[in-house]
């Protein structure tokens, strides 16, 4: 069968070589970005470059400091997990491994949280992500790196397997932690900091992102990067970008899952997320389960097979030893529809507006707007 997939146009730059970029213009030689003494990359989760032009009259400062060209696109799956280690590896995800949100384990019945689940000891964040961190690789070779992020995220699984080397900064509110990461840009030449706002990926998910609640997160990170590009010092570069974009899925688009329907037939694990599911067939039943998602959902989401995902290169150069951590068949949303996998007992996924993790422009386009010596 032939698929049709979006591609990415031939020039269009990657999230995943973000940070290269920045360091590299520490040197004089990016092509990207001017030269800068010190570096911030500035990541606002959630913050899609569509969603940004729709609200654009509540972020002013982006708005005007963006240029046409500032713009990225994420990686596959738009999801946090995957996006934030290729941002901070520079890996492509069949590479670094951490392949969605939620994945299984393979040969193993385990469905680990790539998210939040390191913690349960399911995954080890040293030898499941396998790509180097940059930070790291840095660090050990004498340049400053720091992390300026919430406590919460200080000794996280996902923060110890892509931001390890680097020396760790906590504020609670977005306003403090960008002053944080100007003041060590400009007390520490050729440094290389990363700077994180989850508040606005969080009133997205809750609320969704056409709500007055997001717009008001908005209008809060807008009047950070404000304040940002006013305390850089001179020679300071700042990026803000971003690890995905949102698509608004209010209840009744739900699709629900259970006994019965003939979409559960020979699916032995539903993992992913609600936009990109990864479903884990039985023994013998993977082209089963292709062909009944494919007859049912085709007019609505694209429908792979791990063999066609990996040939159509949606996850970069595979490694062997990542390919069986992806699923038997990948649902990705193409509509304004969610998938819920309605036989568990835990609902509260359900109450979600906001969601990622597919391939359409409104998920995967994020802002990379250039401030102080890259403006």
């Amino acid at each position: 069968m032939t698929l049709s997939l979006p591609a990415d146009p031939p020039r269009a730059r990657s999230l995943t070589d973000v940070v290269p970029h920045l360091l590299a213009a520490l040197d004089g030689a990016s092509e990207w970005f001017a030269p800068a003494r010190s570096a911030i990359v500035f990541v606002v989760d959630g913050l899609g470059a569509q969603n940004l032009s729709a609200r654009s009259g509540h972020a002013r400062f982006l708005s005007a400091a963006r240029g046409k060209r500032d713009v990225a696109r994420t990686v596959f799956p738009s999801t946090t997990a995957a996006a934030l280690t290729s941002l901070l590896t520079g890996a492509p995800v069949g590479e670094h491994g951490i392949v969605g949100y939620r994945v299984r384990v393979p040969g193993t019945d385990v469905v680990a949280n790539q998210l939040k689940g390191w913690e349960q000891g399911k995954i080890d964040p040293l030898t499941w992500q396998r790509a180097q961190p940059i930070m790291a690789r840095e660090a050990a070779a004498g340049r400053p790196c720091f992390v300026v992020s919430l406590p919460k995220f200080a000794h996280s699984g996902l923060t110890e397997a892509t931001l390890r080397g680097a020396q760790m900064h906590t504020a609670a509110t977005v306003g403090e932690r960008v002053l944080i990461a100007a003041d060590l840009a400009a007390r520490h030449p050729g440094a290389l900091v990363y700077v994180y706002a989850p508040d606005l990926d969080a009133a997205g998910h809750k609320y969704g992102w056409e709500s007055e609640e997001w717009t008001a997160a908005l209008e809060g990170v807008d009047a950070a990067a404000r304040e940002l590009a006013a305390s850089l010092a001179p020679g300071v570069g700042a990026i803000v970008t971003a690890d995905h974009g949102m698509v608004d899925v209010p209840r009744h688009r739900q699709l629900l899952l259970s006994d019965g329907d003939g979409l559960v037939d020979g699916v032995r694990h539903i993992a992913g997320e609600p936009r990109m599911l990864q479903l884990y067939a039985e023994e013998g039943e993977a082209a089963h389960v292709l062909d009944a998602w494919r007859s049912a959902e085709s007019g609505r989401s694209w429908v792979l097979s791990r063999e066609e995902a990996v040939a159509g290169g949606l996850f970069g150069p595979v490694d062997d030893a990542v390919l069986p951590r992806i699923g038997d068949v990948l649902v990705a949303a193409r509509g304004g529809v969610a998938y819920y996998d309605d036989r568990l007992d835990d609902k509260a996924p359900q109450k979600m507006i906001g969601q990622h993790g597919s391939l359409t422009d409104q998920e995967r386009q994020v802002p990379l707007i250039r401030l102080g010596a890259f403006a």
